[in-house]
């Protein structure tokens, strides 16, 4: 069955195999009633809207279509091998295409919805969706405003056929609207969360609501709330497709006010994480529609907090510990141990380089501010800054170093701190190296 007038275009139904059931006695009663319908290979496709069929009347009065006399009921449907594809209004472009292998349908009277009930794979990821709900009525003249709602189940997605991430998904919700705009509204739960370059795994467990426009698949996240381990964070954004691109553009806005640097880094390095504290992240996500390696085009923008920082490794932790001793002048003060520290500063992630600005790092009787940029890919450290001790030079040494030291104080001492600094780091994250900026 074509749209009148429109042979080039996809059928709107075609069917491979069919059969039904019928009692010849109620062949005249009114409305017709047909007790079963089995079908095998149905392919439906939706128009755009405004291309839907013309409905015009080719006489005075209704549609013969739509009278009474000519109305049939459809008690059950049994459907195999089922697709359904959402038409773009671009032809050049991919319609959305949903493969549905069982779909049982049950009429509950003329001109109301059905009850169904489906079974499908989704192909990416991999999985099985079980669904209940209605569809219907049809809408003749616009097929794209059929309205479907139901319940979901979405068991055993593969995530690992995604680029970086791994883990198995978990959905659960229901979802509402019309054929070509469903608004959907559940959770998620991937147990074993992971990135690929990392392999640690992290529970995840997201409550979302997205609205999908089935005419060109654009995606709208209204606040998708996620809990990643123990930390609480909340997203918003959008997954959409310009004219002319070849791939989409995300965009996302996450905002964590009181994160876990334990879960954070568990999740983004190999190895136990080396740091603990709490983390109020806010960032802009871009990812643009560019070929390449997802690091090499994404795009970041944001503020990071840490406050109660502690590092988990003892030769790190010792290292920040003989820091704040001879920063406050107290270089043999053993007492000053396990301290905790303060980072802040601004990010920026474009064309695989973090260029990052105003970092604050701070600990008992010292302050580092640093201004620079890491290259992802060469992995190499460019940068500079001023280090402030409240303690004089002298202050930070013992015995006879001490007294060498005495005389520089006065050099040393400006800016209002007892010792400053201008320092820089260069090197690799592996083998950084720190010197005086002379």
């Amino acid at each position: 069955m074509r749209l009148k007038g429109r042979s080039d275009a996809p059928p709107l139904f075609a069917i491979q195999k069919f059969s039904c059931t019928v009692d010849l006695g109620t062949l005249f009663a009114i409305p017709k009633r047909v007790p079963e319908v089995r079908i095998e290979g149905l392919e439906i496709n939706i128009p755009p809207k405004g291309q839907g069929p013309d409905l015009t009347p080719d006489h005075d009065g209704a549609n013969d279509a739509d009278s009474g006399a000519n109305s049939v009921i459809i008690e059950h449907m049994q459907i195999k091998r089922a697709s359904l594809k959402l038409l773009p209004r671009d032809p050049q472009k991919h319609p959305l295409h949903f493969q549905i292998h069982d779909l049982k349908l049950q009429s509950a009277g003329p001109a109301v919805a059905m009850k169904y009930d489906a079974m499908l794979t989704n192909p990416k990821p991999p999985g099985e969706i079980h669904s209940l709900g209605t569809f219907g009525p049809w809408h003749s003249a616009e097929p794209g405003d059929t309205p479907l709602s139901g319940d979901y189940t979405f068991d055993h997605a593969d995530l690992g056929v995604f680029n970086g991430i791994a883990g198995i998904l978990r959905s659960t919700g229901r979802f509402e609207g019309q054929l070509d705009t469903i608004t959907a509204r559940g959770e998620a739960v991937v147990p074993d969360f992971r990135l690929k370059r990392s392999g640690q795994a992290v529970p995840l467990h997201t409550r979302f609501e997205v609205l999908v426009d089935g005419t060109n698949g654009n995606t709208t996240l209204k606040p998708v709330v996620a809990t990643l381990g123990s930390t609480n964070f909340t997203t918003s954004g959008a997954v959409f497709k310009h004219e002319g691109d070849a791939h989409r553009t995300i965009q996302l806005e996450v905002n964590m006010p009181q994160g876990q640097m334990r879960d954070v880094l568990r999740l983004a390095v190999k190895g136990p994480a080396f740091m603990e504290g709490d983390l109020n992240l806010q960032t802009k996500l871009v990812i643009p529609p560019l070929s390449g390696k997802v690091k090499e085009k994404m795009q970041l923008d944001g503020t990071f907090d840490i406050t109660h920082g502690h590092f988990l490794k003892s030769t790190i932790q010792d290292q920040i510990d003989n820091l704040s001793r001879k920063a406050s002048g107290q270089p043999q003060n053993e007492e000053i141990d396990e301290v905790v520290s303060l980072m802040r500063g601004r990010f920026k992630l474009d064309d695989a380089v973090i260029t990052i600005s105003d970092l604050t790092f701070g600990v008992p009787g010292a302050d580092l501010h640093l201004d620079g940029a890491y290259n992802l890919n060469s992995d190499d450290l460019d940068f500079k800054g001023a280090l402030r001790l409240r303690a004089k030079i002298s202050q930070t040494m013992t015995g006879w170093k001490h007294w060498l030291l005495k005389p520089v104080d006065p050099f040393f001492s400006k800016n209002g701190a007892g010792t400053y600094l201008k320092i820089k780091i260069t090197g690799d994250s592996k083998h950084p190296k720190f010197g005086l900026d002379l």
